[in-house]
């Protein structure tokens, strides 16, 4: 069982500008004290098929992390558009929340984001070059995916001084 569990995610302000900050309202629970900070990261997936043009909105340390529950609001800046490619700026897209204990990811949190003018005749007719002030920013914040991973998030425990198995470890019986 995981030591650090999100309970809850709001994401404030939405829908918005596409050139409006992202925020989040991140709720976790702690079930045992941890000796070093969480890292918590907001990433902006630029394309599916590429992902040199993900960008890192923000990545904060929170801590110390005593047992209890937590609640934060993580702001981070909007994506750059000049790092994303023109094809790539409108439709669907994804944000990532991450956290991370120690360097290791244990969870992430993906959206679906939908990047569409906010006016009619600019969605029907579209303009050949992207007009980034007419963009409105719609997370589906509804339908969240999560993906958990696990980690050691208390190595000294580890009465035998090795290292931690890893998760792809498998042990042959044979």
């Amino acid at each position: 069982m995981s030591a650090v569990s999100i309970t809850n995610v709001r994401v404030l302000d939405n829908p918005a500008s596409f050139s409006a900050p992202l925020q989040f309202e991140i709720t976790y629970e702690c079930l045992s004290a941890l000796a070093d900070d969480l890292e918590w990261k907001l990433i902006y997936v630029g394309s599916a098929e590429d992902d040199a043009y993900d960008q890192l909105l923000e990545s904060v340390f929170v801590g110390p992390v005593n047992v209890g529950n937590y609640r934060f609001v993580l702001q981070a800046d909007p994506p750059d558009p000049s790092k994303i490619s023109e094809e790539d700026i409108l439709g669907v897209t994804v944000i990532l929340l991450t956290c991370s204990y120690n360097g290791q990811e244990f969870v992430r949190v993906g959206y679906y984001v939908s990047n569409e003018y906010d006016d009619e005749k600019l969605r029907e007719d579209p303009p050949v070059k992207v007009l980034i002030d007419k963009i409105k920013r719609s997370i589906l914040s509804d339908k969240p995916r999560v993906t958990k991973f696990p980690i050691n998030f208390h190595p000294e425990k580890n009465e035998t001084g090795d290292e931690p198995p890893s998760a792809d470890c498998v042990e042959n019986k044979g």
